[in-house]
């Protein structure tokens, strides 16, 4: 896992920790033009394009109503549901899964006021993050946080089959802010809200959400 500093504000239109891909895809693209490869530069050109356009970081505007929590990732809503259980929260939750495609912006943003508890890195497997089984077996990273208002909550990342690096920049003890960038999971994979029973979801399965701009629900 990468806890590599994330700024307060975006700096440049592309998030921190892709700057290094892209020196690299723009070192090597000049290289090969330099040396007359006009086909290989050519489509290595296509690839730091790729790149810096996955990488991307747009501003949001975080939405203020009081109790909404916001959306952690960028993506579609494949589970909602109630659990008798999880590894994150010791009562009875509700799990909100999001899916996190290729074309999707990757940065992940904090869902809502409080202090960080504890953080949890599990290594794993690879596996199509679609699947449910890959919130319990694949590489993944759970933030326990606990809210201004006593409400406990986890948002975990949780690699996929293309994902290899998962970037966590929060500490325990830390005292974070709805909307603030934490995070991002290179490409591809999907975030797991683990939230209390009574909270009021406001989302369904298939909607597209938007990291810290699409309200997910209210806390109590």
């Amino acid at each position: 896992m990468d806890n590599s500093k994330w700024p307060a504000r975006a700096v440049l239109p592309v998030a921190q920790p892709g700057l290094k891909f892209i020196f690299i895809t723009i070192l090597i693209t000049g290289m090969l033009f330099y040396f007359g490869r006009m086909v290989s530069g050519s489509i290595f050109l296509a690839v730091t394009v790729f790149v810096c356009w996955f990488f991307r970081d747009p501003d949001r505007i975080i939405p203020q109503e009081e109790k909404s929590l916001v959306s952690p990732a960028d993506g579609k809503v494949i589970i909602v549901e109630n659990r008798g259980k999880s590894d994150y929260l010791p009562d009875p939750c509700i799990k909100v899964s999001i899916f996190m495609n290729v074309f999707n912006v990757h940065v992940n943003r904090v869902p809502f006021d409080g202090k960080v508890q504890k953080i949890v890195y599990h290594p794993g497997k690879f596996m199509n993050a679609s699947f449910d089984k890959a919130s319990v077996l694949n590489e993944r990273n759970a933030v326990m946080i606990q809210a201004d208002g006593g409400e406990k909550f986890a948002v975990v990342q949780v690699a996929g089959l293309v994902a290899r690096r998962i970037v966590n920049c929060i500490k325990e003890g830390e005292q974070v802010k709805k909307g603030d960038r934490y995070g991002m999971i290179q490409f591809g994979s999907r975030l797991d809200l683990y939230l209390p029973l009574d909270f009021d979801v406001a989302v369904r399965v298939g909607e597209k959400t938007k990291a810290g701009a699409t309200i997910i629900g209210y806390m109590k």
